[in-house]
């Protein structure tokens, strides 16, 4: 029996927030953050695999990053593993896969993933990702996996729901993305808020649906080209620079009035910052997150240090609350309430002459 089930993996991004560890030729997603002994890509996989075959799950990433892309993931066919020519935000990248999919398959149910989310409840996470599907292939839905926020965090979008008690799925109010902080403690306070994962569920007929609808002038362009042939390079490369660069929930998702959530506790993070991984790595007992065999820390507490070489060796004394990260290239010492300011820093070096080589 064909199973009509697909994954689309997104990992096209650049991750400056985790300079110096993440860098052009070598982005988070392709790295092993949390030192679990998988890559962030490579655990995304791992937990989608088991309901998702091999076959069925796609990658979408910068042409620069097939190559490595396919490297570390070799169960995935090389043809499923896609490089756009250009950064064009998610809208862009989601209309070309659901194009290519419903090319092999007009019954698709897809699952949009980012690659580098920390998911700890994998079961559940899978119970959802089941339920969702069920209902993308009878329904014209667009559906999304809305996390139950712990707290009033300005980094995340926000999903409002419409009540309903006893349902495992919500009808969506109002989609926000990262408010301050005044308006994040409201929305905490009021309970029907949830944080927007950026995990979305759809039927390839729903989502073309809407696509036709909200972003008509970009739907057209992709819709010349023929996929899965020898022209879909040639064509991709051609329609990239005419296409509008905006997010798939600016472009259909804030607009659409079929879109559902499913609130879930997965034990989530998107790791989009030092901050986040720090939570939720292992600590010591000084609460330091000390991922190298050869580090000793005195008088040192609440930091998380990174080594890029194992057999370097690192004393630390006196630091409290620091990110220490130690590259080939680069060293970062800065406090952890700053790593916000990361991408600026980042800025600021590539104004050096030859900074670049730094990136």
């Amino acid at each position: 029996m064909k199973n009509s089930n697909y994954c689309v993996i997104m990992a096209g991004g650049i991750g400056s927030r985790f300079w110096p560890m993440s860098t052009q030729k070598f982005p988070k997603q392709f790295q092993d953050i949390l030192g679990t002994g998988r890559t962030m890509i490579q655990q995304t996989f791992d937990r989608i695999k088991q309901i998702v075959p091999s076959e069925n799950i796609y990658v979408i990433t910068n042409q620069e990053y097939v190559e490595l892309s396919h490297h570390q993931l070799p169960e995935i066919p090389l043809e499923n593993i896609v490089g756009e020519p250009a950064m064009k935000n998610t809208a862009a990248c989601n209309i070309y896969m659901v194009n290519k999919i419903a090319d092999r398959d007009a019954d698709a149910n897809i699952i949009v993933l980012p690659a580098d989310h920390l998911i700890i409840k994998e079961k559940t996470f899978l119970e959802k990702v089941e339920l969702a599907f069920d209902l993308a292939s009878k329904h014209d839905y667009l559906i999304t996996l809305g996390i139950t926020p712990t707290r009033p965090d300005t980094g995340y979008g926000y999903i409002q729901f419409i009540e309903k008690k006893e349902e495992e799925v919500f009808k969506v109010k109002t989609f926000t993305e990262k408010p301050s902080l005044e308006i994040a403690k409201a929305f905490l306070e009021s309970g029907d808020f949830l944080w927007n994962a950026g995990i979305f569920v759809w039927n390839v007929k729903s989502i073309h649906k809407a696509f036709q609808e909200f972003l008509p002038e970009m739907t057209h362009e992709f819709d010349t080209c023929e996929y899965n042939s020898d022209q879909e390079t040639i064509c991709i490369e051609t329609i990239y620079p005419k296409v509008e660069k905006i997010s798939i929930d600016n472009g259909i998702l804030e607009k659409a009035k079929n879109v559902y959530v499913i609130p879930a506790d997965l034990g989530w993070s998107d790791l989009g910052t030092w901050t986040s991984v720090y939570e939720n790595a292992e600590k010591d007992e000084n609460n330091n997150a000390v991922k190298s065999k050869h580090v000793l820390t005195y008088n040192s507490k609440g930091n998380i240090i990174r080594l890029r070489n194992n057999n370097k060796a690192a004393i630390i004394d006196g630091l409290e609350n620091y990110i220490v990260v130690d590259t080939e290239k680069a060293l970062l010492i800065c406090p952890i309430s700053n790593d916000q300011l990361i991408k600026d820093y980042v800025l600021d070096l590539k104004n050096f002459k030859k900074g670049e080589k730094f990136m």
